[in-house]
């Protein structure tokens, strides 16, 4: 009897161990391939400022998709870009700022036919070669600008993405190219550049994304959208096809924007992967000059390329249901050098040792862990265009202008690498009363920080490192480009 009884019990463990096998088994079958390490999708936006965010206060406008990924996850007061397009680009994919890649002034390359980014240089070794190294795939659609892709037409593989639908920015000599918008003219792998009549750039670079998210559902993702909204030319949208007045086209394109990230978070959830992926929502540096927006009842003037915060700190949203904690506003600093160290720890890896970068990660104040990011001060570099010289692209002066602020006080440096101006941004937000010979306490020690920083930086800062190569008919004279 006790026999039948053991030969029983062990039949039972056997089944119930086999159950439980099959029951493993099937969970892992099903455990998306993204668990514990998030999709990633990093938005940033062309020339959007606070002012044009209601979320943040804006009064002439409503952006419920971005307005939804605040509410539901964590929005930042004090985020900065660099001062200007190709300078924010280049250091949000390296982690370093302008002054070691030598992008510190603007500087389109196709336009000029001289120059472009490098991916053969270490300094130019972007997040997504680093998190494809990590096992993701890599994508990216909309607004490259800082290679010229008749030269290269597979500089975007090159710099570690697998697919790409992008404006190849003003090409000289090719008039289609300058069309970003209506009847855009794109790069693709598949088919080269080309003119897409009849359509509207932004579903173009959206739908190719989306078109990407549901191929690679299954495994851990990496998209990155350097939209070309809402940069100039002006125009009407699809939605919008009447709008005249330039402010009018302005608001249409705003809406385009929220648009597009609706369609994108919608996409999200329909292919069940919301809650492993992570958001990002930024600018590229603030509004047009231009145009006019209000900001709690305050008008505010356009700042783009200007060292006032309106030109440099701008939306900084980041949402992940269950991963992100919601309905969070914080004072953390955190600008543009640190997304590369960011995205890597996301996905579960670690910034190569031999591999220079000046931002750091603030993955656990992402994740809920930490309260408050490891930077101490944040910088915008670059106010104005680069210029051509017998040797190449340079950015115009030795060092260029920048700004650094802590969560209180903002010290304007200027090209003589010189504190020219001081600002308690609590007590004087639209940097009206210059401190700099305030002999007050609290404002010397605020200098003295910030003189440590500027101290610690080159008297000469880089140019962009390139190779030379035999002129093409649309190269720019040395020493002709204004």
């Amino acid at each position: 009897m006790q026999a039948e009884r053991t030969i029983q019990y062990r039949i039972t463990v056997f089944a119930l161990f086999c159950i439980a096998s099959v029951t493993v088994a099937s969970a892992i079958e099903q455990k998306p391939a993204t668990a514990g390490r998030p999709n990633i999708l990093f938005i940033m936006v062309d020339d959007l400022g606070k002012d044009w965010v209601s979320c943040y206060g804006a009064d002439d406008i409503k952006t419920p998709h971005i307005d939804a990924l605040a509410k539901g996850g964590m929005k930042f007061h004090n985020a900065y870009s660099m001062g200007s397009c190709t300078p924010s680009r280049t250091t949000l994919l390296t982690g370093k700022y302008p002054y070691r890649t030598g992008w510190v002034s603007h500087w389109d390359v196709p336009r000029w036919g001289v120059g472009y980014f490098d991916w053969k240089k270490k300094q130019n070794t972007t997040f997504a070669r680093l998190m494809k190294n990590l096992g993701y795939a890599t994508c990216t659609a909309g607004k490259w600008q800082i290679n010229d892709f008749r030269v290269e037409p597979h500089a975007l593989k090159k710099h570690g993405f697998d697919d790409w639908a992008m404006w190849t920015g003003f090409e000289t000599g090719n008039p289609p190219s300058d069309k970003r918008y209506h009847d855009p003219y794109i790069n693709t792998p598949e088919e080269g550049s080309r003119t897409y009549a009849g359509q509207f750039g932004p579903d173009i670079y959206t739908q190719r994304l989306i078109k990407f998210m549901r191929v690679h559902k299954d495994k851990p993702m990496c998209l990155y959208y350097p939209m070309p909204l809402l940069h100039s030319p002006f125009v009407a949208t699809p939605e919008e096809p009447n709008a005249k007045s330039l402010l009018d086209r302005h608001k249409a394109m705003v809406r385009y924007v929220d648009k597009m990230v609706g369609q994108l978070v919608s996409e999200l959830d329909a292919l069940g992967i919301r809650e492993l992926t992570i958001n990002f929502f930024c600018s590229d540096n603030g509004t047009n000059k231009p145009i006019t927006g209000s900001l709690n009842g305050q008008k505010i003037q356009g700042a783009k390329g200007e060292q006032t915060e309106a030109g440099v700190c701008g939306p900084f949203i980041i949402n992940g249901p269950g991963l992100v904690p919601a309905g969070v506003e914080t004072d953390a600093l955190t600008d543009l050098s640190n997304m590369l160290p960011t995205l890597v720890e996301l996905g579960g890896g670690k910034v190569p040792e031999d591999l220079i970068v000046d931002g750091k990660s603030i993955a656990p104040l992402i994740l809920g862990k930490e309260k408050d990011s490891p930077r101490d001060w944040i910088m915008a570099v670059s106010f104005g265009r680069a210029k051509l010289d017998e040797q190449g692209v340079r950015p115009g002066k030795d060092f260029v202008k920048r700004v650094i602020r802590d969560k209180r006080y903002k010290a304007w440096v200027n090209t003589n690498k010189r504190i020219d101006r001081l600002h308690d941004l609590q007590q004087d937000p639209k940097e009206e009363t210059n401190l700099i010979d305030s002999k007050a306490e609290e404002h010397q020690q605020a200098l003295a920080k910030f003189q440590q920083v500027v101290n610690t930086l080159p008297d000469k800062d880089a140019r962009p490192s390139y190779e030379p190569r035999a002129a093409n008919p649309w190269d720019r004279k040395m020493g002709k480009a204004k």
